[in-house]
Formats: C-alpha cells, structure tokens, sequence
C-alpha cells in the first residue's frame, strides 16, 4: 500500500499540460524513456510551441525524430543511437557534442524551462520509486527541476542515487510497457583473438569499466577466472552478470560499499530479471560514474572502449567515418583519461584490424577526412587488433607509428610505412 502522502495517480494528458511553450522536456536514455508521456506529447505535435526533447540514445524511432512538426517539437540528441541516425543525417535533429559525464551541466546551462519526465519503478509503502535500470543525467538533475514520473510495472525497483519520492514530483502517471532488449553480436575468433591480449593485461583485484560490442563482451568471457574484480561502468550488460555469477567480482568493499556502480543497463530480459532479484548494483548518475576525478581514484581501473578507426599517431575515430555520424563520444574520453590520471590505471582501445570483408584497414595513415577525433592522441594508452598490442603512451611519434604498423593486418603494412614516411619524414 502507498503512504497516503502521496498524492494519486493523474492521467497523462493532463501531465501533458505542464509543457509551455519553450519547454525543454529531458527525458532518460534507453529504456529510462517515458513511453506513454512522449506518445501524448507527440499527440499534441501540432499545437506546441518551441518545445525540445533531451535524450541520449532514444531506443525507439518518432515522428519527432523525423522532424514532422517542424521547430514545434524538436529533438536534441546527446549520443546517435540507429533510431535516429538517418533523422540526424537529414538535418531533423541536433546534436550536441559532449563527455557523458558533462552532460548533466551541459542541461543545466542549455535548458531554460526543464522539464524532467521519467519512467521509473512501482512505488515502495512509503511512496518511493526507483528510475529502474538507468540513472544518467536525470538522476544528476533531481532536486533541481521539476520532475514527472511514468510509472511502469515492468521496471525492476534498484539501489542507487536515483529514488525519487513521488509526494515530491510535479505528478506521476502509470503506464505499463515491456522493457526493449539489445544484444551485441555473439564474438567471434578474431573477437576473441583481440580479447585474449587484453584480458592477460587485466589483473585480479581490477576495477572494470567495458563499452559496447562484441569484443568488450568477450574481453568480460575471458575474466570468469578472476578474482576480487570491481565493476565501475557506464554501461552494465548481460555478460557483466555472467562475471558476477562466476564468482569473479566481489560484491562489497571493506566498509560494506557496493562495488558494482553503473548508470544504466542495456541488456535482456534476463538482465533486467537479475537486476530486480540481486540487490548488488548502486546506480549512480554520470557525473559520478564518468566523473574522471572518480574512475581516477578507483584501485586498477582497467577500460575497455572500441573505435573504428586509428591513425599512426593513435587518434582515434570513434563516433563518425569521415562526415558520417554515427554515434557520440559517450563516455569514452571520460575513461580514456580517468585511467591516465589513475596511479595504476590502464585503458585499452580494441578494434579489428580490418573492416569490410578485410578489404579496408581500420589502422590508417590519416583518419578518413572529416572523422571526428573521439579519443585524442594523448589520452590513447594501448591500442589493440587480433595481431597484438601497441603500447602509445610516452612513446614518439615515430615509434607510435611503428607499433601501430605491427598490429596492423600485415596485407596493409607496407602502405602503411610508406604513409608514415610520409607522416613524419625519413
């Protein structure tokens, strides 16, 4: 039974009527969206005025996204997921470059009128919900904006800095609606062949942050046999769980802490299962967990990201091939040199050594014209393909280039030397 403080339920369309014209909606990423909340909103597409929705990496595609009501209703896309790439690409939505763990200041300086719509768990007796398997920027924001909250059956109720009390919000609705699922693509042997270089750089007693893709996943197969592991991600996935239930991760420090801290799931249903049966995650919100200053003060920080594409002097392409987006940084950098500033951190950039069939190198002499530099040169510490590990930091440039070549698909070598001759001189 809820707490009689709490005020009842309203329907959607009349929380629909808190949007003014100007009104900046910012609503989660993932399955953190507000499902019912947005289709109302959408519903009334025709009479806004000047209203932008916020959101990273939206799961479903919308009329919105496809600019069908013009500057009535807008996207503002924080990271390119597929639902919206192609809206991008043909000018209907925004993107504002960005660290995630910027993000929440980012809002705080754009949003002139906020509004904060989430989904969120069922409430406790006392009129609590949790925002379920995400936390981001909505949860760095609570307390400061007005909050509305969708609740939803199927969210899994989860510890962390994410609660909200419903007695507190602008109103709260119901709305129930199966989580979406992702996979990655199942590794591979040349997944597993990169994997296995940076899985035998990962000591026991680690603490673990892995990105997207199938070569992360199988970076996290290979450390079952690990012991005293901590978990400090942005992302936490169903091959996460397998680590835990190997008996891999430890799941509290000496003082009773969770050692286990992300900002949001993406998985399937049988993460979102674990998630509200194993109480052992603590959801944070990014500008904690990417905060640089934190993952720098984590015992071995280990960080595995993937890009798709690598120069001789290590800048890395990780959001766009030449002029087309694809994504965002995320929260890449944000790890990339929270590592470096860590007494004994380390951070691996994984990617095949070709792409199309073999046909292409992802080791170039240059990034392919207009490629975003996602990972900067100073920030990459070891770079790594099926054919090895090329240690970058505190190397010349010279020998840069030359333990990129090494790892390079030896069928590109030879071009790829000439095109650090002409790079670099000699």
């Amino acid at each position: 039974m809820v707490s009689a403080a709490v005020p009842p339920p309203s329907s959607v369309e009349s929380l629909v009527d808190l949007v003014e014209p100007g009104t900046d909606v910012i609503v989660p990423l993932g399955n953190g969206e507000p499902v019912a909340f947005l289709d109302a909103l959408e519903a009334r597409g025709d009479t806004l005025e000047g209203v932008r929705v916020h959101q990273m990496h939206p799961f479903r595609h919308r009329p919105h996204h496809s600019g069908v009501f013009g500057d009535r209703l807008r996207h503002v896309s924080y990271f390119l997921s597929p639902a919206i790439r192609e809206d991008f690409a043909a000018g209907h939505v925004d993107l504002v470059p960005n660290d995630f763990h910027r993000v929440p200041t980012i809002l705080r300086r754009r949003c002139r009128r906020p509004l904060l719509v989430v989904a969120a768990s069922p409430p406790d007796h006392l009129g609590v919900v949790s925002m379920g398997v995400t936390a981001d920027y909505a949860a760095a924001l609570l307390g400061e904006v007005p909050v509305v909250v969708e609740v939803n059956p199927a969210m899994p109720r989860t510890s962390g800095r994410h609660q909200i009390q419903l007695a507190d919000c602008a109103g709260w609705t119901t709305a129930e609606h199966q989580l979406l699922e992702t996979s990655v693509r199942e590794p591979d042997d040349v997944d597993r062949r990169i994997a296995g270089f940076v899985a035998e750089r990962i000591p026991d007693g680690a603490t673990l942050q892995v990105g997207v893709g199938s070569v992360p996943s199988a970076v996290v197969e290979l450390l079952r046999d690990h012991r005293g592991l901590r978990v400090h991600t942005e992302l936490l996935s169903d091959s996460l769980v397998d680590l835990v239930e190997a008996g891999a991760v430890r799941l509290t420090d000496g003082a009773g802490d969770p050692t286990i801290v992300t900002t949001t799931a993406f998985g399937t249903d049988r993460l979102y299962r674990w998630l509200a049966e194993e109480d052992v995650v603590s959801f944070q919100s990014v500008d904690v967990t990417n905060s640089p200053r934190v993952i720098a003060s984590l015992p071995r920080i280990c960080a595995v990201n993937a890009t798709m594409q690598v120069d001789l002097l290590g800048q890395c392409a990780s959001e766009s091939i030449g002029h087309r987006y694809v994504s965002s940084s995320g929260g890449q950098v944000d790890f990339l040199r929270g590592a470096q500033l860590a007494d004994d951190g380390r951070s691996f950039i994984v990617t095949r050594s070709t792409a199309v069939d073999g046909t292409v190198s992802r080791i170039v002499g240059e990034l392919t014209p207009g490629s975003v530099v996602t990972g900067h040169k100073n920030l990459v510490d070891q770079v790594v393909t099926e054919f090895g590990v090329a240690e970058l930091e505190g190397r010349t440039v010279d020998e840069r280039a030359a333990a990129l070549i090494a790892v390079a698909d030896p069928r590109f070598r030879e071009d790829l030397e000439r095109a650090a001759r002409d790079l670099l001189g000699g």
